[in-house]
């Protein structure tokens, strides 16, 4: 088992759009199973390489009894329904607020040996799955909030024990959907 310390908001590398993977080695499967232990570890039901450091395109999830990965991930079709719940993230520790997400998603990518994957998912799992994605494009679900909301995540950010001294910027999200996976 080699759980990874998650970093925390404020870091750059989970603002940073991650690199496609190209190689599927065993450097891939080690980095695999370290998002695994660590994911399981947490606990938590998804988290991204970023999340430990590495900025490249892979997720892990643990969803419904059900844990898994994705390589190089890209939502395709999605649903026009959308769900409302609070969401959190191991990168904010103790935090959650409510984030809109769809309500259904499939996604599609690889597995960590380079063979094609999809994954179909509604409630919880579509939202790990949209939630990883962002995290593998440089998005914060805070960055999915209403402004209201997103003013109550900053204040709770900057009270919460984890919080460094300096206050990051916080992006809009530069989807025309308003966040939500299209």
């Amino acid at each position: 088992m080699a759980v990874q310390p998650i970093r925390l908001f404020g870091d750059p590398v989970l603002t940073t759009p991650a690199e496609q993977v190209t190689t599927f080695d065993k450097e891939l499967r080690v980095l695999v199973k370290d998002l695994t232990d660590t994911m399981i570890d947490a606990p938590g039901v998804g988290l991204a390489a970023p999340q430990i450091g590495v900025s490249v395109r892979v997720f892990t999830y643990d969803v419904d009894d059900t844990i898994g990965h994705l390589v190089n991930p890209q939502i395709g079709i999605v649903s026009d329904e959308e769900q409302d719940g609070d969401e959190g993230c191991l990168s904010f520790p103790g935090l959650a607020f409510p984030t809109k997400r769809r309500e259904r998603v499939v996604a599609s990518g690889f597995n960590m040996h380079g063979e094609p994957v999809t994954i179909e998912g509604s409630a919880l799992l579509a939202r790990c799955i949209q939630h990883e994605v962002d995290h593998l494009d440089g998005i914060l679900f805070i960055d999915r909030l209403d402004p209201d909301q997103r003013k109550a995540a900053m204040r709770a950010i900057r009270e919460a024990e984890w919080s460094g001294l300096s206050t990051p910027v916080v992006k809009l999200s530069p989807h025309a959907t308003g966040g939500l996976a299209v």
